[in-house]
């Protein structure tokens, strides 16, 4: 299996809640990570957050894990709620 890069990233909501997520994907490249995340709160409601280069930073890499995975192969990327982040 591929490596896969994680960005630790953390959005503010328009209400000033902080959602903490990372942002799982194949290439180490912090401008689709960014992309990846706004695409992300977009699809759950939350187009307004504001998230930054600055508030999405490469972390590690790592072999994602299967549901990881399924979700990388099908749309590039995957998301994996940490805190703040609604169900």
């Amino acid at each position: 299996m591929p490596l896969s890069h994680v960005y630790d990233t953390y959005a503010k909501a328009a209400t000033g809640r902080i959602m903490h997520f990372d942002v799982v994907l194949d290439e180490q490249n912090q401008d689709k990570a960014l992309q990846y995340a706004k695409e992300w709160l977009a699809s759950i409601g939350h187009a307004d957050a504001v998230v930054t280069q600055e508030n999405c930073a490469f972390c590690h890499s790592a072999e994602a894990p299967p549901e990881l995975r399924k979700q990388i192969d099908s749309q590039g990327y995957s998301i994996y709620r940490l805190e703040g982040c609604p169900n």
